[in-house]
């Protein structure tokens, strides 16, 4: 692990207040390497799609689920089947939105919960919300500063066919339940363009924390 402090500025003591850090990027723009790399300059990330994952595995909201779209969405004792569970409510609003009704209370507390013991740990030097839907559900007025990452169009189709084997169709339908990428860009306080190779998109990253860590000081 690097040190921390002498990654971003050389501190005698962490910085008065640890700037909470909104992360969302475009669909197969690679979110989640920024999010690894900012992790290696010594932030530490609250990741809202583990607490997601989590909420559905909660006795009560679990018991919901099963109640509201079928037993048979149980894999095993405990265990909800994620993408079956996807395919009922995905493309119905009324459907999703008792799902999140479901799950946010859930995660609004336990990101609270995090975000208060990464302020009180010194060896982090930033909070990290990484929340794909940061802007759809207004979640930047809950942090500091926002940072998206992009891609070049044909990169970001290149991956999601390798990694997901998605086609560009399956992409555009997908970005039709999300904000456009520019409309998102434009309200973002830093922008990561992860088009190259990982060390050039850490450049970046350590750039922008830098800049980030002197902005909240």
């Amino acid at each position: 692990m690097f040190n921390t402090w002498a990654l971003c500025f050389i501190y005698e003591s962490p910085p008065p207040h640890k700037p909470i850090i909104g992360l969302a990027g475009g669909i197969g723009c690679g979110k989640s390497l920024v999010a690894q790399q900012l992790q290696t300059l010594g932030c530490q990330i609250i990741d809202s799609d583990a607490l997601a994952r989590q909420a559905i595995s909660d006795p009560l909201i679990h018991a919901q689920v099963l109640e509201r779209w079928g037993a048979d969405l149980e894999s095993s004792p405990g265990r909800i089947n994620r993408a079956a569970l996807a395919q009922r409510v995905f493309g119905k609003s009324e459907e999703l939105h008792l799902l999140e009704q479901m799950i946010h209370p859930f995660v609004h507390t336990q990101r609270a919960i995090l975000r208060e013991k990464i302020r009180n740990d010194p060896s982090a030097c930033a909070v990290v919300e990484d929340c794909p839907l940061l802007f759809e559900k207004g979640l930047e007025a809950q942090v500091d500063v926002t940072l998206f990452v992009v891609a070049d169009r044909l990169v970001q189709i290149k991956r999601l066919a390798e990694h997901r084997g998605w086609t560009e169709e399956e992409l555009i339908n997908r970005e039709k339940n999300q904000l456009p990428l520019d409309m998102k860009a434009k309200r973002a306080d830093y922008i990561v363009t992860n088009s190259g190779t990982k060390d050039e998109c850490f450049d970046q990253v350590r750039r922008v924390l830098s800049q980030i860590i002197q902005r909240t000081i």
